[in-house]
């Protein structure tokens, strides 16, 4: 049975609902994980009791600050802020750290902002070492979501990944921003399904519900599950409606 997990930025967000309450809400409709991002603007009290009453487990959140890895002059910030959210995810029993590499920055050469991403998460992952916890970067569509960014490219993300060459770092793939990009889940991945440390999934257009556009997510799972992921995947889609049962229609269409 494949494992989901419930991106509560989006999903069960009810006007007036306290945020810990989603994950009550995430239990009720039969998920057994959720993912937010940022921690510093939540209440982890609050998000830890819920967590220890349903039995649900938190399954990433992401490292802050979310400053630009590509310019080096934000390393050790990013890596103090880094020390901080292991923390938090140790605390929350959250597997999965995401990073974004920032924006491509005119000032700097691509090498150079390569070289720069390469040295953080070489630092990070000497933070990370024995606490259990990976770190991923994320790749993201720079055609609609998030113009100028700079990793755009799976296989560059992997290439990075090798490059520092530690088990505490890999990438997060998402298949959405992944399709929106043009790739082929197949010919980007290829043999190195061990790198990645989460999934994420929305359709295009749109970053909706699976099942309501035109990305072939089922095959792209069932193609990386068949290499040997065994992660979460994280439903990170904004729904048409607050439906658990729609929620829970996606997670059956697609293996859950």
């Amino acid at each position: 049975m494949r494992q989901f997990s419930a991106c509560i930025e989006w999903l069960f967000a009810r006007d007036g609902d306290a945020f810990a309450d989603r994950i009550r809400m995430a239990y009720a409709a039969g998920l057994d994980a959720v993912e937010f991002w940022r921690w510093t603007d939540k209440d982890l009290n609050a998000i830890a009791a819920a967590a220890a009453e349903t039995g649900i487990a938190v399954s990433s959140i992401v490292a802050e600050p979310m400053i630009a890895l590509t310019n080096p002059a934000n390393k050790e910030a990013w890596l103090k802020g880094l020390r901080e959210s292991a923390a938090v995810a140790q605390r929350l029993g959250a597997p999965v750290l995401i990073a974004q590499a920032g924006d491509d920055l005119p000032e700097f050469s691509r090498a150079e902002q390569r070289a720069a991403i390469v040295a953080a998460l070489s630092a990070g992952a000497d933070i990370l070492e024995g606490s259990a916890v990976r770190l991923g970067v994320e790749p993201l569509n720079t055609r609609i979501d998030h113009p100028g960014y700079y990793l755009s490219s799976t296989m560059e993300g992997l290439d990075i990944v090798d490059e520092v060459g530690r088990p505490e770092i890999g990438i997060v793939y998402d298949l959405y921003h992944s399709a929106v990009m043009g790739e082929d889940t197949r010919e980007v991945v290829g043999d190195r399904i061990d790198r990645i440390v989460h999934i994420h999934i929305a359709d295009h257009p749109g970053r909706n519900d699976p099942g309501t556009g035109h990305i072939d997510l089922a095959k792209r799972l069932d193609w990386l599950y068949a290499q040997g992921y065994r992660g979460r995947v994280g439903l990170e889609y904004k729904p048409a409606m607050q439906d658990p049962a729609a929620v829970r229609a996606v997670v059956k269409s697609l293996g859950g």
